[in-house]
């Protein structure tokens, strides 16, 4: 580049450092990862170019002399300056692959910046595809671009992710969406059915529920029933009540769920229940009793007889229990509730 008002700093040494780095990768990075990083690289190079551009279109501009102004940002809109401020924003400085790319690539952008971007606008295109040739068109992939499966207009059909797609890596082969399989998407999931198939398209739709395969969108379609369904006399994959052989513990009842169930925990006052609540105990647990259909709480502190017999306790209710406290200005000490005894400061001469 020609001289300009700013010197940059050399890139020289983050290249040494790329290099030593790309040495210490594994061996199958340095083919097919190494391309797609190339392109991710250059494309990141390419969108930072772009903000630049963004950054700078109205710099140390605004207001006064119109036309002075407008006559100055023409000159300065193509100006080496501004290339200057656009390039040293390009890359961070710990980004080994970005500096190094635009080192050894620098005067191609100063080519395209001086004499082709009217005839080239599109700098990604011009650049990173066709210039230094580390990225592809959309749709196509590997060293050579070739159409991804399923065509290069719509790769995988629309319905999955082509490996290498826009890159000069990958092998062009097709990772589905989940409701898609085959080599080009094209066939319907386990859980799915087609409901729009030709040669360039190819629509899958979920299953009901119960299906683990199928024909259409109901029950009475499924070609096997996912575990926790089972077929009934009409062919209609239903709901097993795993619940009606009684597979919780004690403590716990059990909640049928569609294809499955779950074991939850009873009531606290419950010994055994059917459901949830206190209204669905088989037998009140210790410290509750039967009103209403419920197992509600005793309050042991108002029975008839005394349950806090040592003196100067109090009786407090709890769930299902009780406990005995030292009543207030009491504490316990012995195992008996003694009054408090108050602690007085020694009275001094200065006080």
């Amino acid at each position: 580049m020609r001289s300009g008002p700013a010197a940059r700093p050399a890139r020289a040494p983050l290249a040494v450092a790329l290099c030593v780095t790309l040495l210490m990768l594994p061996p199958g990075l340095c083919a097919g990862e190494r391309r797609r990083l190339a392109c991710s690289t250059c494309r990141g190079i390419v969108d930072r170019f772009n903000q630049g551009l963004a950054d700078t279109a109205k710099k140390n501009f605004g207001g006064g002399n119109t036309a002075w102004e407008e006559k100055t940002l023409s000159k300065y809109e193509s100006s080496e300056i501004r290339l200057v401020e656009i390039i040293e924003k390009l890359c961070d400085s710990s980004n080994f692959e970005c500096n190094n790319m635009v080192e050894e690539y620098e005067e191609h952008i100063e080519k395209w910046w001086f004499k082709l971007k009217k005839k080239y606008p599109d700098l990604f295109k011009w650049f990173c595809i066709e210039t230094i040739e580390v990225c592809c068109p959309a749709g196509t992939y590997g060293p050579d671009c070739l159409a991804c499966h399923g065509g290069s207009e719509r790769p995988c059909h629309g319905n999955g992710h082509c490996d290498g797609d826009g890159t000069r890596g990958g092998d062009g082969t097709c990772s589905c969406n989940k409701e898609y399989t085959g080599d080009f998407c094209l066939d319907c999931s386990n859980g799915y059915y087609s409901t729009l198939r030709n040669e360039t398209h190819s629509v899958c739709t979920a299953c009901h529920a119960a299906c683990k395969t199928c024909t259409g969108s109901s029950n009475k379609d499924c070609q096997d029933c996912k575990e926790g369904w089972i077929k009934n006399e009409e062919a209609a994959c239903v709901d097993i009540d795993e619940c009606a052989a009684s597979p919780c513990k004690d403590h716990q009842y059990c909640l049928n769920t569609d294809g499955s169930f779950s074991c939850k925990a009873c009531d606290a006052s419950c010994i055994g229940c059917t459901g949830e609540g206190s209204d669905k105990c088989k037998i009140c647990a210790s410290g509750y009793t039967k009103e209403d259909e419920r197992c509600t709480d005793i309050d042991e502190c108002n029975l008839p007889e005394k349950v806090c017999m040592k003196e100067n306790q109090d009786c407090v209710n709890t769930s299902g229990s009780y406990k005995c406290v030292c009543s207030e200005g009491f504490e316990e000490k012995d195992g008996a509730c003694l009054q408090m005894q108050v602690k007085y400061l020694p009275v001094t001469d200065d006080e």
